[in-house]
Protein backbone atom coordinates (compact mmCIF):
# COMPACT_ATOMS: atom_id res chain seq x y z
CA UNK A 1 0.00 0.00 0.00
CA UNK A 2 1.49 3.41 -0.70
CA UNK A 3 2.35 5.51 1.76
CA UNK A 4 -0.11 8.00 2.13
CA UNK A 5 0.87 11.97 1.65
CA UNK A 6 1.44 14.17 4.64
CA UNK A 7 0.13 18.09 5.41
CA UNK A 8 2.00 19.62 7.99
CA UNK A 9 -0.24 21.82 10.21
CA UNK A 10 0.81 24.99 12.34
CA UNK A 11 1.09 23.20 15.30
CA UNK A 12 4.85 21.52 15.60
CA UNK A 13 4.67 17.48 15.70
CA UNK A 14 0.71 17.76 13.99
CA UNK A 15 0.16 16.01 10.76
CA UNK A 16 -2.49 15.11 8.65
CA UNK A 17 -3.38 12.47 5.91
CA UNK A 18 -6.88 12.33 4.13
CA UNK A 19 -9.21 9.72 3.98
CA UNK A 20 -12.90 9.17 4.27
CA UNK A 21 -15.08 9.52 6.75
CA UNK A 22 -16.66 6.25 8.01
CA UNK A 23 -21.09 7.87 8.08
CA UNK A 24 -20.73 9.52 4.60
CA UNK A 25 -18.07 8.60 2.35
CA UNK A 26 -16.65 12.38 1.82
CA UNK A 27 -13.22 13.42 2.63
CA UNK A 28 -11.89 13.38 6.08
CA UNK A 29 -8.96 14.71 7.93
CA UNK A 30 -7.21 12.04 9.66
CA UNK A 31 -4.74 14.27 12.53
CA UNK A 32 -1.45 12.19 13.83
CA UNK A 33 1.23 13.79 16.46
CA UNK A 34 4.77 12.33 16.91
CA UNK A 35 7.03 13.21 19.74
CA UNK A 36 10.17 11.30 21.30
CA UNK A 37 9.55 9.95 25.16
CA UNK A 38 12.38 8.26 26.68
CA UNK A 39 14.35 8.49 24.05
CA UNK A 40 11.64 6.45 21.53
CA UNK A 41 10.48 8.30 18.66
CA UNK A 42 6.13 7.82 18.93
CA UNK A 43 4.14 8.70 16.14
CA UNK A 44 0.16 8.02 16.56
CA UNK A 45 -3.27 8.71 15.39
CA UNK A 46 -4.66 11.36 17.36
CA UNK A 47 -8.23 11.29 15.76
CA UNK A 48 -10.33 12.04 13.00
CA UNK A 49 -11.51 15.39 11.41
CA UNK A 50 -15.59 14.89 12.29
CA UNK A 51 -15.70 11.22 13.82
CA UNK A 52 -13.59 12.91 16.55
CA UNK A 53 -14.17 16.45 16.56
CA UNK A 54 -10.52 16.72 16.12
CA UNK A 55 -8.72 19.88 15.05
CA UNK A 56 -5.12 20.59 14.93
CA UNK A 57 -5.48 22.59 17.96
CA UNK A 58 -6.90 19.50 20.23
CA UNK A 59 -4.26 17.13 18.22
CA UNK A 60 -1.44 19.43 20.16
CA UNK A 61 -3.40 19.82 22.61
CA UNK A 62 -3.49 15.44 23.22
CA UNK A 63 0.59 15.66 22.22
CA UNK A 64 1.70 18.33 25.48
CA UNK A 65 0.05 15.69 27.63
CA UNK A 66 1.87 12.75 26.29
CA UNK A 67 5.40 14.86 26.23
CA UNK A 68 4.44 15.93 29.95
CA UNK A 69 3.62 12.70 31.14
CA UNK A 70 -0.27 13.52 32.12
CA UNK A 71 -1.40 10.98 29.65
CA UNK A 72 -0.58 7.86 28.49
CA UNK A 73 0.58 6.90 24.61
CA UNK A 74 -2.01 4.80 22.52
CA UNK A 75 0.07 1.97 22.57
CA UNK A 76 0.57 2.43 26.29
CA UNK A 77 -3.60 2.50 26.48
CA UNK A 78 -3.51 -0.86 24.80
CA UNK A 79 -0.56 -2.57 27.14
CA UNK A 80 -2.78 -1.07 29.96
CA UNK A 81 -5.87 -2.95 28.60
CA UNK A 82 -3.72 -6.29 27.64
CA UNK A 83 -2.52 -6.32 31.33
CA UNK A 84 -6.29 -6.03 33.08
CA UNK A 85 -7.58 -8.63 31.25
CA UNK A 86 -4.84 -10.92 31.61
CA UNK A 87 -5.04 -9.82 35.47
CA UNK A 88 -9.04 -10.58 35.65
CA UNK A 89 -7.63 -14.16 33.88
CA UNK A 90 -4.77 -14.79 36.52
CA UNK A 91 -2.08 -15.45 33.97
CA UNK A 92 0.96 -14.40 35.40
CA UNK A 93 2.45 -13.40 31.43
CA UNK A 94 6.12 -12.74 30.94
CA UNK A 95 4.72 -9.55 30.25
CA UNK A 96 3.55 -9.00 33.83
CA UNK A 97 6.90 -10.26 34.74
CA UNK A 98 8.60 -7.54 32.69
CA UNK A 99 6.35 -4.63 34.46
CA UNK A 100 7.31 -5.42 37.84
CA UNK A 101 11.28 -6.22 36.90
CA UNK A 102 11.29 -3.13 35.31
CA UNK A 103 9.13 -0.84 38.61
CA UNK A 104 12.23 -2.87 41.12
CA UNK A 105 15.34 -2.29 38.61
CA UNK A 106 14.48 0.91 37.31
CA UNK A 107 17.73 2.63 39.59
CA UNK A 108 20.02 0.40 36.99
CA UNK A 109 22.59 1.64 34.53
CA UNK A 110 21.19 -1.02 31.94
CA UNK A 111 17.42 0.06 32.19
CA UNK A 112 17.08 2.27 29.66
CA UNK A 113 19.01 -0.07 27.12
CA UNK A 114 16.57 -2.82 28.66
CA UNK A 115 13.48 -1.54 28.03
CA UNK A 116 14.77 -0.90 24.26
CA UNK A 117 15.97 -4.35 24.20
CA UNK A 118 12.92 -5.79 25.32
CA UNK A 119 10.69 -3.43 23.07
CA UNK A 120 12.22 -4.16 20.11
CA UNK A 121 13.11 -7.81 20.42
CA UNK A 122 11.40 -9.08 23.20
CA UNK A 123 7.32 -8.09 24.17
CA UNK A 124 6.16 -9.05 20.50
CA UNK A 125 7.36 -12.72 20.77
CA UNK A 126 7.18 -13.07 24.69
CA UNK A 127 4.80 -10.55 26.68
CA UNK A 128 1.72 -12.63 26.50
CA UNK A 129 3.02 -16.13 27.71
CA UNK A 130 3.30 -17.40 30.75
CA UNK A 131 7.28 -18.94 31.03
CA UNK A 132 6.02 -22.42 31.16
CA UNK A 133 4.94 -21.68 27.68
CA UNK A 134 8.31 -20.78 26.45
CA UNK A 135 10.50 -23.56 25.29
CA UNK A 136 14.24 -23.40 23.84
CA UNK A 137 12.70 -23.25 20.25
CA UNK A 138 11.04 -19.69 20.94
CA UNK A 139 14.70 -18.64 22.07
CA UNK A 140 16.41 -20.29 19.09
CA UNK A 141 14.03 -18.54 16.56
CA UNK A 142 14.67 -14.66 18.57
CA UNK A 143 19.23 -15.52 18.16
CA UNK A 144 18.24 -16.70 14.55
CA UNK A 145 15.99 -14.11 13.31
CA UNK A 146 18.65 -11.14 15.13
CA UNK A 147 21.73 -12.54 13.55
CA UNK A 148 19.93 -12.67 9.82
CA UNK A 149 19.19 -8.85 10.55
CA UNK A 150 23.12 -8.62 11.11
CA UNK A 151 23.02 -7.53 14.94
CA UNK A 152 26.50 -8.40 16.42
CA UNK A 153 26.89 -11.24 18.85
CA UNK A 154 27.33 -9.52 21.12
CA UNK A 155 23.96 -7.44 20.87
CA UNK A 156 22.20 -10.39 20.19
CA UNK A 157 23.70 -11.85 23.64
CA UNK A 158 22.94 -8.85 25.47
CA UNK A 159 18.67 -9.73 24.10
CA UNK A 160 19.06 -13.25 25.57
CA UNK A 161 20.48 -12.18 28.67
CA UNK A 162 17.76 -9.81 28.99
CA UNK A 163 15.35 -12.36 28.45
CA UNK A 164 16.88 -14.65 30.84
CA UNK A 165 17.44 -12.04 33.76
CA UNK A 166 13.57 -11.39 33.86
CA UNK A 167 12.72 -15.26 33.89
CA UNK A 168 15.02 -15.67 37.05
CA UNK A 169 13.48 -12.62 38.21
CA UNK A 170 10.33 -14.15 37.93
CA UNK A 171 11.28 -17.43 39.70
CA UNK A 172 12.99 -15.57 42.46
CA UNK A 173 10.38 -13.35 43.67
CA UNK A 174 7.71 -16.20 43.63
CA UNK A 175 5.44 -15.11 40.45
CA UNK A 176 6.28 -18.04 38.18
CA UNK A 177 7.73 -21.69 38.86
CA UNK A 178 11.19 -22.41 37.66
CA UNK A 179 11.32 -23.55 33.87
CA UNK A 180 12.08 -27.36 33.11
CA UNK A 181 15.46 -27.51 31.97
CA UNK A 182 14.51 -30.11 29.74
CA UNK A 183 12.28 -27.74 28.03
CA UNK A 184 14.08 -24.32 27.95
CA UNK A 185 17.75 -23.23 27.77
CA UNK A 186 19.55 -20.83 26.14
CA UNK A 187 22.35 -21.04 23.61
CA UNK A 188 24.04 -18.12 23.27
CA UNK A 189 25.93 -16.84 20.38
CA UNK A 190 29.88 -16.58 20.43
CA UNK A 191 30.98 -13.47 21.14
CA UNK A 192 35.01 -12.80 20.45
CA UNK A 193 35.27 -9.68 22.12
CA UNK A 194 39.41 -9.72 22.95
CA UNK A 195 40.36 -7.74 20.11
CA UNK A 196 41.81 -4.08 21.12
CA UNK A 197 41.81 -1.26 18.65
CA UNK A 198 44.98 0.87 18.00
CA UNK A 199 46.71 3.38 16.52
CA UNK A 200 50.18 3.42 14.51
CA UNK A 201 52.13 6.22 14.71
CA UNK A 202 51.18 8.12 11.77
CA UNK A 203 47.51 7.50 12.63
CA UNK A 204 47.97 9.47 15.98
CA UNK A 205 49.43 12.24 14.39
CA UNK A 206 46.96 12.94 12.09
CA UNK A 207 44.37 12.31 15.04
CA UNK A 208 46.29 14.81 17.32
CA UNK A 209 46.57 17.42 14.28
CA UNK A 210 42.63 16.95 13.40
CA UNK A 211 41.77 17.26 17.33
CA UNK A 212 43.90 20.90 17.54
CA UNK A 213 41.71 21.92 13.97
CA UNK A 214 38.47 20.98 15.54
CA UNK A 215 36.38 24.26 16.20
CA UNK A 216 34.83 22.16 19.22
CA UNK A 217 37.06 22.27 21.93
CA UNK A 218 34.58 20.03 24.03
CA UNK A 219 34.72 16.86 21.17
CA UNK A 220 38.94 17.62 21.25
CA UNK A 221 39.19 17.72 24.99
CA UNK A 222 37.05 14.48 25.24
CA UNK A 223 39.28 12.62 23.19
CA UNK A 224 42.66 13.92 24.36
CA UNK A 225 41.31 13.02 27.98
CA UNK A 226 40.06 9.81 26.63
CA UNK A 227 43.57 8.90 25.51
CA UNK A 228 45.74 10.45 28.30
CA UNK A 229 43.43 8.87 31.23
CA UNK A 230 42.01 5.93 29.44
CA UNK A 231 38.59 6.92 31.10
CA UNK A 232 35.55 5.51 30.19
CA UNK A 233 33.03 7.51 27.91
CA UNK A 234 30.31 7.38 31.05
CA UNK A 235 33.01 8.25 33.33
CA UNK A 236 33.90 11.13 31.19
CA UNK A 237 30.26 12.38 30.53
CA UNK A 238 29.75 12.36 34.15
CA UNK A 239 33.16 14.10 35.20
CA UNK A 240 32.59 17.12 37.33
CA UNK A 241 34.97 20.02 38.00
CA UNK A 242 34.51 18.94 42.33
CA UNK A 243 35.66 14.83 41.39
CA UNK A 244 39.51 16.35 40.27
CA UNK A 245 41.73 16.55 43.22
CA UNK A 246 44.58 19.43 41.90
CA UNK A 247 46.27 19.27 45.39
CA UNK A 248 46.85 15.61 45.86
CA UNK A 249 46.79 14.78 42.30
CA UNK A 250 43.99 12.31 41.58
CA UNK A 251 40.29 12.09 39.51
CA UNK A 252 37.81 10.94 41.17
CA UNK A 253 35.52 8.63 39.28
CA UNK A 254 31.84 8.03 40.12
CA UNK A 255 29.51 4.98 39.89
CA UNK A 256 32.36 3.35 37.64
CA UNK A 257 31.69 -0.23 35.49
CA UNK A 258 34.37 -1.80 37.56
CA UNK A 259 32.06 -1.02 40.62
CA UNK A 260 31.25 1.89 42.95
CA UNK A 261 33.49 5.18 42.60
CA UNK A 262 37.27 4.83 42.48
CA UNK A 263 40.38 7.30 41.58
CA UNK A 264 42.90 7.17 39.17
CA UNK A 265 45.83 9.30 39.19
CA UNK A 266 46.17 12.97 37.44
CA UNK A 267 49.00 12.65 35.20
CA UNK A 268 50.60 16.00 33.72
CA UNK A 269 49.16 16.01 30.16
CA UNK A 270 45.19 15.80 31.99
CA UNK A 271 46.39 18.25 34.87
CA UNK A 272 47.32 20.58 31.84
CA UNK A 273 44.30 20.43 29.74
CA UNK A 274 42.05 20.27 31.99
CA UNK A 275 43.73 23.95 33.72
CA UNK A 276 43.52 25.08 30.00
CA UNK A 277 39.69 23.74 29.48
CA UNK A 278 37.19 26.42 29.32
CA UNK A 279 34.58 26.55 32.09
CA UNK A 280 31.30 27.39 31.73
CA UNK A 281 28.59 27.56 35.05
CA UNK A 282 27.83 24.08 34.71
CA UNK A 283 28.95 21.49 37.51
CA UNK A 284 30.57 19.28 34.65
CA UNK A 285 33.52 19.14 32.90
CA UNK A 286 32.07 18.32 29.60
CA UNK A 287 28.34 19.60 29.73
CA UNK A 288 25.60 18.51 27.43
CA UNK A 289 22.51 20.49 26.73
CA UNK A 290 21.89 23.26 29.19
CA UNK A 291 24.72 22.27 31.64
CA UNK A 292 23.21 19.29 32.44
CA UNK A 293 25.00 15.65 31.88
CA UNK A 294 26.12 15.24 28.39
CA UNK A 295 24.29 11.83 26.31
CA UNK A 296 26.11 11.90 23.11
CA UNK A 297 28.92 13.39 21.22
CA UNK A 298 28.94 11.27 18.32
CA UNK A 299 28.68 13.39 15.53
CA UNK A 300 31.27 16.14 16.72
CA UNK A 301 33.48 12.99 17.03
CA UNK A 302 32.88 11.24 13.77
CA UNK A 303 33.90 14.92 11.86
CA UNK A 304 37.08 14.45 14.29
CA UNK A 305 37.89 10.99 13.22
CA UNK A 306 37.02 11.51 9.49
CA UNK A 307 39.29 14.57 8.82
CA UNK A 308 41.87 12.35 10.89
CA UNK A 309 41.33 9.40 8.26
CA UNK A 310 40.49 6.73 10.91
CA UNK A 311 39.10 3.43 9.92
CA UNK A 312 35.04 4.08 10.05
CA UNK A 313 35.36 1.08 12.75
CA UNK A 314 37.75 3.09 14.78
CA UNK A 315 35.57 4.41 17.94
CA UNK A 316 36.68 7.19 18.98
CA UNK A 317 36.77 7.18 23.02
CA UNK A 318 36.56 3.44 23.31
CA UNK A 319 39.27 3.23 20.70
CA UNK A 320 41.34 5.62 22.95
CA UNK A 321 41.32 4.08 25.81
CA UNK A 322 42.87 1.06 23.97
CA UNK A 323 45.25 3.13 22.65
CA UNK A 324 46.06 4.33 25.99
CA UNK A 325 45.92 0.84 27.66
CA UNK A 326 48.27 -0.28 24.37
CA UNK A 327 50.85 2.40 25.25
CA UNK A 328 51.70 1.77 28.86
CA UNK A 329 52.18 -2.34 28.26
CA UNK A 330 53.98 -1.75 24.99
CA UNK A 331 56.62 0.69 27.33
CA UNK A 332 57.44 -2.29 29.04
CA UNK A 333 57.63 -0.23 31.97
CA UNK A 334 54.13 -0.88 33.49
CA UNK A 335 53.29 -4.29 34.96
CA UNK A 336 49.25 -6.05 34.41
CA UNK A 337 48.80 -5.40 38.29
CA UNK A 338 49.09 -1.79 37.97
CA UNK A 339 47.44 -1.45 34.44
CA UNK A 340 44.50 -3.41 35.71
CA UNK A 341 43.87 -0.46 38.59
CA UNK A 342 44.76 2.13 35.89
CA UNK A 343 41.43 0.97 33.95
CA UNK A 344 39.97 0.02 36.78
CA UNK A 345 39.28 -3.08 35.68
CA UNK A 346 37.15 -5.51 38.03
CA UNK A 347 39.16 -8.76 37.43
CA UNK A 348 42.85 -9.40 35.36
CA UNK A 349 41.63 -11.61 32.65
CA UNK A 350 40.04 -8.43 31.58
CA UNK A 351 43.60 -6.77 31.50
CA UNK A 352 45.10 -9.87 29.86
CA UNK A 353 44.53 -8.89 26.56
CA UNK A 354 47.27 -6.39 26.61
CA UNK A 355 49.62 -9.04 28.17
CA UNK A 356 51.33 -9.86 24.62
CA UNK A 357 52.72 -6.11 24.37
CA UNK A 358 54.52 -6.06 27.75
CA UNK A 359 55.65 -9.81 26.93
CA UNK A 360 56.96 -7.73 23.38
CA UNK A 361 58.27 -5.06 25.32
CA UNK A 362 60.23 -7.53 27.38
CA UNK A 363 61.43 -9.67 24.60
CA UNK A 364 63.00 -6.63 22.88
CA UNK A 365 64.45 -5.68 26.45
CA UNK A 366 65.85 -9.41 26.50
CA UNK A 367 67.35 -8.71 23.39
CA UNK A 368 69.04 -5.85 24.10
CA UNK A 369 70.84 -7.95 26.83
CA UNK A 370 71.57 -10.49 24.04
CA UNK A 371 73.23 -8.37 21.83
CA UNK A 372 75.30 -7.31 24.60
CA UNK A 373 76.43 -10.36 25.73
CA UNK A 374 76.86 -11.71 22.29
CA UNK A 375 79.24 -8.72 21.58
CA UNK A 376 81.29 -9.14 24.55
CA UNK A 377 81.54 -12.96 24.09
CA UNK A 378 83.10 -11.81 19.98
CA UNK A 379 85.13 -9.36 21.93
CA UNK A 380 86.33 -9.57 25.35
CA UNK A 381 87.39 -5.76 25.63
CA UNK A 382 84.04 -4.32 25.35
CA UNK A 383 83.26 -5.54 28.97
CA UNK A 384 85.58 -2.71 29.74
CA UNK A 385 83.52 -0.35 27.26
CA UNK A 386 80.05 -1.45 28.82
CA UNK A 387 81.17 -1.06 32.25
Amino acid sequence: MPRQERFTTDYPGVYYVMGTAVATGKPEKIFYIYYRRDGRQIEEKAGRQFQDAMTPARAARLRAERLEGKAPSNQAKREAVKAAKEAETGRMTLGRIWEEFTAQKADLKSARDDKSRWRNHLEKDFAGKEVGEIVTLDVDRVRHRLLRAGKAPATVKQVLVLLKRVINFGVHKGLCPAPEPSRLHFDMPTVRNETTEDLGPEALERLLAAMDADTNVQAANLMRMALYTGMRRGELFRLKWEHIDYERGFIRLVDTKGGGDQKIPLNEAARALLLGHPRTESEYVFPGRGGRERTDVRKQLDRIKRRAGLPASFRPLHGLRHVYASMLASSGQVDMHVLQKLLTHKSPQMTQRYAHLRDDALRRAADVAGEIMTSIHADPGALRSVK
